[in-house]
């Protein structure tokens, strides 16, 4: 008697799926596999990016510009990132979601970022949080995260929350010295107990050696493609935000174009009464009070 399997459902399937953790995250960069990753502000998009088997999904604050249209990243606050962080959380089933703490949340100390990044994970759901620098106090509240139970992602390069600081949009680490910082800083983070470092806007080479000189997976923007992984901003992906194009964002697709499209047909549709079609898109009356409704009709009619 033979036996017929029938092919696994895309249900099936993810079920199978390894659900993505510190340790599993480690795992491949010791086997030489590519972490992706990508940010992630909602709930049905981290569905389809849970589905597409994305590893990690960063709810960044880059959430301020891309979904809250202000100028930079400084100006949202823990109660917005978390809205953003819960509906991530629902709609990721494997993929590792890490929240991004915003500017003010952790740098005046380590009890004021156990109480902000406890939010994130108790409340919010995420597996991890992920703070920028590597400055003493910032090295502090990593080792002290670490130490209740926190993951942490470190962020070292182009900071943004140091945008006034940096004088803008620069490339870091242009310079012997500031290279010698730069592995440095990484070196402290992932002494203190980071997981994971993003390397964002340094040359190819400099992330090239400091992704060799850690035992911590590194996640380039910016910085070439000998990290560990790489990330993209969703809506520069998707060809949905278009204030900035930094060089190294490539667009997969023009969504921004097809979203004005599909509303333009939209909107020509209900002009030329093309929507909604009555016979499949609306719903009939009971057939059998059709004499009725006509009949009241007519009394209503002048």
């Amino acid at each position: 008697m033979s036996v017929h399997t029938q092919p696994a459902s895309d249900e099936a399937r993810l079920t199978k799926r390894t659900v993505q953790t510190v340790a599993s995250l480690r795992r491949k960069k010791e086997k030489g596999q590519k972490l992706v990753t990508l940010t992630c502000y909602d709930y049905s998009t981290a569905r389809i990016l849970d589905e597409a088997e994305v590893d990690l999904l960063l709810v960044g604050d880059s959430l301020a510009m891309t979904v809250l249209g202000h100028s930079n990243t400084l100006s949202v606050t823990v109660d917005e990132m978390l809205h953003h962080v819960k509906a991530v959380s629902r709609g990721a089933r494997h993929a590792f979601v890490v929240a991004d703490m915003p500017f003010m949340s952790y740098q005046t100390g380590w009890m004021e970022a156990t109480k902000n990044a406890g939010r994130f994970i108790q409340e919010g759901g995420a597996q991890a949080v992920k703070l920028e620098g590597a400055s003493d106090k910032v090295t502090e509240v990593v080792r002290h995260l670490v130490e209740i139970g926190i993951p942490v992602v470190g962020h070292l390069g182009f900071t943004p929350q140091m945008l006034n600081t940096l004088g803008g949009f620069k490339v870091q680490a242009k310079t012997l010295d500031d290279v010698r910082k730069l592995l440095s800083d990484a070196l402290r983070l992932q002494a203190a107990g980071a997981f994971a470092l993003v390397l964002e806007m340094v040359p190819v080479e400099v992330a090239d050696l400091i992704t060799r000189q850690l035992e911590i997976p590194t996640i380039g923007i910016g910085a070439g493609n000998g990290c560990d992984g790489q990330i993209l901003v969703i809506d520069d992906l998707l060809g949905r935000y278009s204030e900035l194009s930094p060089r190294f964002v490539r667009r997969y697709m023009d969504s921004k174009a097809l979203i004005h499209q599909a509303v333009t047909d939209y909107a020509a549709d209900i002009q030329n009464d093309n929507f909604p079609d009555n016979t499949v898109e609306a719903f009939s009356f009971p057939a059998e009070l059709m004499a009725e409704l006509s009949q009241l009709t007519a009394a209503l009619t002048p």
